[in-house]
């Protein structure tokens, strides 16, 4: 009898890589992100401060974790990477509704996980699966593999917003418990812990997938340096240089964080946004999911406009959609506003897989992961000063109006201050036209 031939390691890797993107991102809670922490009794002040912590951990976590991804290996730093989520969701799971300074350290701790696992993951899995590529001399295979990823996040996106919001709405599963015969009652503080367990299995099955990743032979064979505190500084510094002289590179990097950050900064409100606009919180889900959705349109074309077109014309597709989607939201149109949101996640999906090809295209292996970890510190250091902006800006406006009302008026900046802040870019490039504007 023929046994059939194990699958090649760089096919296993690329399975695991997918089903690690899909779940760790594909959370069940994020149709009610927002709501879910105002319901277990954090004011809107303290929610925004969380995620200006979370961006923090990532700042002071993610080059150096990076540097140790290329330094001894990238599947240690997944594994570490997918327990802390492990940890995040169970933290998140037990901390007590309304319980003040509790309530506060357990979400603190949570944020902080949830900082950490991001950290450790940015660069380290990209890299991975990259370089399984590579050694097998199938490195023009990583824009299918991204496409790939897009679509099935995509998929994966929808589900768990269509879960997770109805899982949340207590309405909903008591109609379900009727409908199938049971007296059983849920009420509010119960059902926002259901989406939060779901993503406590998924973080077990990510756990799971990053323990069967295995690093390819052409990285294991290469000879490690002494594992000395200088020679990770000085990859690290290497890496830093690297990009600052990159043209390419840099104006993905600055240019992506500034789109990101405005865009992410009212995904992260979205659920509020769509109460401003009148919209019934049964429909968060359906909004999320049909959002998510997106990604399987969205993946063809940026793979297309990747190979056809050239960075800067990307880019300037990507800002005028994002222009667009934040200055109809800034006018808070009742139900029809939510058509808004849509140019903002199409935008958001292609960045993400624009700066991955370009990074991932220029980067050395064996800087690779510290690149991308650089790529992650700053935007994620873009979204934390940026929160901390609106939180500053939500906390002035409070003292005159209601919470809704200041939220109202703070998102009012977002396309003024995106639309500065790229303004200021353009004369940073100047010189650099011709190689930005080539085809690739």
């Amino acid at each position: 009898m023929n046994v059939p031939p194990f699958p090649g390691l760089a096919d296993s890797n690329r399975k695991r890589f997918i089903g690690f993107r899909v779940l760790f991102n594909s959370r069940f809670y994020y149709p009610v992100l927002a709501v879910l922490f105002l319901d277990l009794g954090l004011s809107a002040t303290q929610y925004t401060l969380l995620n200006f912590v979370w961006a923090i951990v990532i700042v002071v976590a993610e080059v150096p974790a990076g540097a140790l991804a290329d330094r001894i290996g990238r599947r240690p730093l997944i594994i570490a990477s997918a327990a802390c989520m492990v940890l995040e969701m169970s933290l998140l799971l037990a901390a007590p509704r309304n319980g003040g300074l509790t309530l506060l350290l357990f979400c603190l701790a949570n944020r902080i996980l949830s900082g950490l696992a991001e950290a450790l993951a940015s660069g380290a899995d990209e890299s991975l699966a990259y370089d399984s590529l590579a050694a097998e001399s199938r490195s023009h295979e990583w824009p299918d593999v991204m496409a790939d990823v897009m679509h099935w996040q995509s998929l994966g996106l929808c589900l768990a917003m269509l879960i997770g919001a109805a899982v949340y709405d207590p309405h909903l599963m008591n109609s379900l418990m009727a409908f199938l015969g049971s007296g059983l009652r849920i009420d509010q503080g119960t059902a926002l812990r259901f989406p939060i367990a779901l993503n406590l299995v998924s973080a077990a099955i990510v756990l799971w997938l990053a323990v069967g990743m295995r690093e390819p032979a052409a990285m294991s064979a290469l000879p490690r340096p002494n594992q000395h505190a200088a020679n990770d500084w000085q990859d690290i510094v290497d890496a830093g240089t690297w990009i600052l002289r990159t043209p390419v590179a840099l104006f993905v990097i600055i240019g992506g964080v500034l789109i990101d950050s405005v865009i992410r900064l009212f995904l992260t409100f979205g659920s509020a946004f769509y109460r401003l606009i009148d919209l019934p919180e049964a429909s968060f889900g359906f909004i999320g999911a049909t959002m998510a959705g997106l990604g399987m349109l969205v993946a063809p074309l940026a793979r297309r406009l990747v190979r056809s077109s050239s960075l800067l014309r990307n880019f300037m597709i990507l800002t005028a959609l994002t222009l667009a989607g934040l200055a109809g939201v800034a006018l808070k149109i009742p139900l029809w506003g939510v058509l808004f949101a849509i140019p903002l996640a199409a935008a958001m999906t292609a960045l993400g897989y624009i700066v991955s090809n370009t990074l991932n295209t220029h980067a050395h292996s064996a800087q690779r992961a510290t690149v991308l970890s650089f790529k992650g510190l700053v935007f994620n250091l873009g979204y934390g000063f940026v929160s901390l902006m609106f939180a500053l800006a939500l906390r002035s406006l409070n003292g005159e109006r209601s919470s809704e009302q200041a939220f109202a008026s703070a998102i009012e900046v977002l396309p003024l201050w995106l639309l500065f802040t790229l303004l200021l870019l353009a004369p940073m490039f100047r010189r650099h036209l011709a190689e930005l504007n080539a085809k690739p």
